[in-house]
């Protein structure tokens, strides 16, 4: 059975369409998609991010533990740092990506919903040195707050001055008399927050948040914006972009793996990969004409199968299909013209960087 999140309720106060996702009932769009993707990249809205998986470590080796199992080097976060990594499998295969959280008496990793019981037991099949490992998803409730009035809506809710916190980092605080942890972070390209609470405070803090919001037209935001947002800024989504059949190497995730650490699982198969070079690359394409290009439709360069779509959409804020894939490494540079094989063939150009450029923050 579907599991609700703790703001489940709110959603259906507010009219959403309630759909089955990563194991919950949640609201996949509100008003529409275009208009919701529309809000947050021009004032502010609002999603429910509960369905995310959290897993607690404790212990004096926390720090030594998380850095054994994620490519990113854990050991040079700051206290109230945050960092973007990767779980690998020995093979170089991606388990899953994430954020780590270095607080002040544990290590907080947020993973992706369809993973986290996945995940979970995976951290704990590798458990080693002196740690304390808790999965804690059941227990937190997560609303982020996206666009780029987010830090004026966000200023009323706190006594504390949240002006100076940068992007990628987090405070445990209080909003109102609710305890949270509050980071400046998201999925979308734009400025925003993110705040995790106990599922108790889910109501009050719904309401809080937008009666801060009302004077910039603050609304709930679904899943589907949720997702053109961050496929405009081109950010991987696990289990299209990125699997156990994909490595960090070839999916440009290079900068999150530092072969320089002293172990973590997968660094051996990742300098092997490096040596060899990879065989393919994962790039980003937009349509020339019309056309949207869809999962597992075949990348053409003239006659040749050279890869395959991996996701594929309509870009609201460039009116236009963008696409992203893997192709053969002679034929990934960026500028080439390519052939997605729809029902008719769709002209695409590989771009580099984001679709959208032009986020409160990249």
């Amino acid at each position: 059975m579907a599991k609700k999140t703790p703001f489940y309720e709110k959603h259906v106060q507010s009219g959403g369409r309630i759909v089955e996702f990563a194991g919950f009932l949640m609201p996949i769009q509100f008003e529409g998609i275009i208009p919701e993707h529309n809000r947050v990249r021009t004032t502010v809205g609002v999603f429910d991010v509960s369905h995310m998986g959290e897993v607690e470590i404790r212990g004096r080796d926390r720090i030594k533990f998380v850095n054994y199992i994620t490519t990113n080097d854990a050991s040079k976060l700051a206290l109230n740092q945050v960092q973007y990594s990767a779980f690998l499998y020995p093979d170089g295969g991606i388990v899953d990506d994430l954020l780590v959280y270095n607080l002040k008496d544990r290590i907080l990793l947020v993973v992706n919903a369809s993973n986290t019981d996945k995940d979970s037991a995976w951290i704990m099949e590798n458990k080693k040195y002196d740690v304390d490992i808790k999965n804690t998803s059941e227990d937190f409730g997560q609303l982020a707050v996206q666009g780029p009035k987010a830090e004026m809506v966000m200023k009323k809710l706190f006594d504390a001055d949240i002006s100076p916190l940068e992007f990628y980092w987090a405070m445990e605080t209080d909003m109102k008399g609710i305890p949270v942890i509050l980071s400046r972070t998201g999925y979308t390209g734009e400025d925003g927050f993110e705040i995790y609470l106990d599922n108790k405070y889910a109501a009050d803090a719904w309401d809080m948040v937008f009666s801060a919001g009302r004077e910039y037209d603050i609304k709930p935001v679904g899943l589907g914006a949720r997702d053109t947002l961050r496929f405009e800024m081109r950010y991987c989504l696990y289990g299209n972009d990125i699997d156990k059949t994909t490595n960090p190497l070839e999916a440009a995730l290079g900068w999150i793996v530092k072969l320089d650490k002293e172990e973590f699982i997968g660094k051996e198969a990742l300098v092997e990969i490096k040596k060899r070079g990879v065989q393919r690359k994962l790039i980003g394409f937009e349509v020339l004409a019309s056309g949207i290009p869809r999962q597992h439709q075949d990348i053409y360069a003239g006659d040749e199968k050279v890869g395959s779509v991996t996701s594929g959409t309509f870009a609201p804020s460039l009116k236009k299909g963008i696409g992203m894939g893997y192709v053969n490494l002679a034929h990934a540079e960026v500028g080439n013209r390519l052939k997605v094989m729809g029902r008719e063939p769709i002209e695409v150009e590989i771009i580099k960087g984001p679709f959208y450029k032009h986020g409160t923050r990249k």
